[in-house]
């Protein structure tokens, strides 16, 4: 495979998918700019095989079957190079991690991670979540959803571009298992306090902040700290958690 060559799984382009009314409304991605270097492309040679999936919308995801086991399956959204991700795989082995990501980088990436550290309770689709979600995946299927940072779109033209909105919010909530949990997580206080309205605005959340549930809450133990993380917080910047549950 050369480095110029999509991965097997890659997602097809817009102008090979006949449009959809729900993808012009949401995406879960923005492609970003990247080379996919040697290593990580020696990664999907070698690991994805064994842990890349493929999109297939004509046929529901067997959890069992392709991790080998039955256990809870939390869905991480958007994993950029996915350090954090394999951190938290590695601390919560007990758990299933289904993780979308279409940016082949960072895919390349976390497949580098799982083979070299042996991480076996990670599986990865490069394709967009909301088409998984919506083709793939039975409601009340998840035990979790992880989005982690994602893009803020700071300038308000841009808004309507983010991800955190009340129909997305809504297709999750309703993916998950009730007591199922939404772990939503941004360093930008604008996109925090959306979040927060968007989150307590649906119906099918509670609120777990401490603060009688109205607030941010606590910083998990198991989300690690990114090196941007770090970066801004000696520069005084703040990052607020969400951890909304499935009433």
């Amino acid at each position: 495979m050369s480095i110029d060559s999509p991965p097997p799984s890659a997602a097809p382009t817009e102008a090979d998918t006949p449009a959809k009314p729900y993808m012009r409304v949401i995406k879960s991605y923005v492609l970003r700019a990247g080379r996919t270097g040697p290593g990580q492309q020696r990664a999907y040679e070698q690991f994805g095989p064994r842990f890349l999936l493929n999109y297939d919308p004509t046929r529901a995801l067997d959890p069992t079957a392709v991790f080998g086991r039955t256990a809870p399956l939390i869905m991480e959204i958007g994993f950029g190079m996915g350090g954090a991700t394999a951190q938290i795989a590695q601390a919560r082995p007990g758990d299933n991690f289904l993780c979308c990501e279409v940016h082949e980088p960072g895919v390349g990436a976390l497949l580098k991670l799982c083979g070299e550290q042996g991480i076996e309770n990670i599986r990865i689709f490069r394709h967009d979540a909301v088409e998984v979600l919506d083709h793939m995946l039975p409601e009340q299927s998840l035990d979790g959803v992880h989005i982690f940072f994602p893009d803020p779109w700071h300038k308000s033209r841009h808004h309507k571009r983010r991800l955190i909105q009340s129909p997305f919010v809504n297709r999750l909530a309703r993916h998950l298992k009730p007591g199922g949990y939404l772990h939503l997580a941004t360093d930008w206080q604008p996109y925090a306090e959306q979040m927060l309205q968007v989150l307590g605005a649906e119906p099918l959340l509670a609120n777990t902040a401490p603060d009688g549930g109205e607030g941010y809450a606590p910083k998990p133990d198991y989300r690690p700290l990114t090196k941007f993380e770090n970066r801004g917080l000696k520069l005084g910047h703040g990052v607020w958690d969400l951890v909304f549950r499935r009433v």
